[in-house]
């Protein structure tokens, strides 16, 4: 079995690199020939302030971050980790209250078919006009940010658990109430266990969209420390530097893949070894 999942794991990680060094090439032979022949889609053209070397973002990681600053990885790596304490928490908040919302609608279908479409409508507001409001409403900067992450978390959660708890085997809720079990107990010993699936996959939805949302609401608490702050401030310096702006996407990203990483090993060590899945 060991041996097995480390080859699994070899071939994932080949194909990552793969893939990467396919993306790579795209990108640099992309600009090559867009250089060559004067391409121009409208008012984009690939130059080295449009589409910089894929080294020099890389490169950019080990140079100051401004005159006599620190190194931009530095910068970089205390921002990333201040956003993910606030995405975290939004994270955590979001995925609890999907889940007892879900739990509350699968119980009632009186709730269900009263709040459902409220909840779907709250997905059709921009962020961008929530965050502002947010922020004013609750005047803590660093939890009026994880409130925001908690809003983009919470709707998959609800939805996918739903669906999870609803997908329970009917011959074993028949048998439950055969033996006059409370509704407690069907909960926690049947339908919970049958959701566990969605609620993995709403999850690793939810994992990035909390770093998204995170990253959006640091803009309007004008948080400067996290990386919404740093995506601003390069923002302003992107005709003298853009691959410091490419720099911080870069992290931004690998962030939200480590946050889906977490929870696609958590869905290994909950889900592939729960006793229904053991041969």
């Amino acid at each position: 079995m060991h041996r097995l999942d480390a080859r699994r794991l070899g071939r994932q990680a080949l194909t990552f690199v793969l893939v990467v060094g396919a993306l790579w090439g795209f990108w640099e032979a992309f600009r090559v020939l867009g250089e060559a022949s004067g391409l121009r889609i409208g008012q984009f053209h690939p130059d080295d302030r449009t589409m910089p070397h894929i080294h020099d973002m890389f490169g950019q990681f080990f140079e100051p971050s401004r005159r006599n600053g620190p190194l931009l990885i530095s910068v970089l790596w205390d921002a990333a980790l201040f956003t993910a304490k606030e995405a975290l928490l939004g994270f955590l908040m979001g995925a609890a209250a999907g889940f007892v919302l879900a739990v509350l609608l699968a119980h009632s279908r009186l709730l269900e078919r009263g709040l459902l479409p409220f909840i779907v409508a709250s997905q059709t507001i921009p962020i961008l006009a929530i965050a502002p409001m947010v922020v004013v409403w609750l005047q803590k900067g660093s939890f009026a940010v994880s409130v925001i992450a908690a809003y983009l978390t919470f709707f998959p959660v609800t939805i996918n658990t739903l669906r999870g708890l609803l997908s329970a085997n009917p011959s074993a809720l028949e048998l439950m109430r055969s033996y006059a079990a409370n509704k407690w107990a069907v909960l926690w010993k049947v339908r919970v266990p049958a959701s566990m699936p969605y609620f993995f996959t709403a999850l690793k939805v939810s994992a990035t969209a909390s770093v998204v949302g995170a990253i959006i609401g640091e803009l309007p608490s004008s948080i400067q420390g996290g990386l919404g702050g740093a995506i601003l401030n390069f923002n302003q310096y992107y005709l003298s530097s853009p691959p410091s702006l490419w720099a911080t996407i870069i992290v931004a990203s690998l962030l939200g893949i480590v946050f889906f990483g977490a929870v696609a090993l958590a869905e290994r060590l909950v889900v592939r070894r729960a006793p229904e899945n053991v041969a």
